[in-house]
């Protein structure tokens, strides 16, 4: 006698055994920073008006906070002061020399 071969068929996945696919928004681009002198100027200008305006030592993010730029545009505004002997850095602070 022959066997008959069963064969199992799947079952079909269940509703909540569906994973849902998400879609990642996309991470906002940053704006890059230009890299001449007249901007960096406009940053250093930008960064000696806050701690003009401050009068103590700030860290970075706060002299970005303060003159309402990024970081890395204060980064090239402190390059720039730095090189004029503008700025004195002390327990990662900065202030006018």
């Amino acid at each position: 006698m022959a066997e008959k071969k069963t064969t199992k068929k799947a079952a079909a996945p269940k509703a909540e055994e569906k994973k849902a696919t998400v879609k990642k928004a996309a991470a906002p681009k940053k704006a890059a920073v230009v890299v001449n002198a007249e901007n960096a100027g406009f940053k250093a200008g930008d960064v000696y008006q806050a701690l003009a305006a401050a009068s103590k030592a700030l860290t970075v993010k706060e002299i970005a906070k303060a003159a309402k730029i990024s970081e890395e545009e204060t980064l090239l505004g402190l390059g720039w002061l730095f090189k004029e002997g503008k700025l004195a850095a002390a327990d990662e602070k900065i202030t006018l020399a």
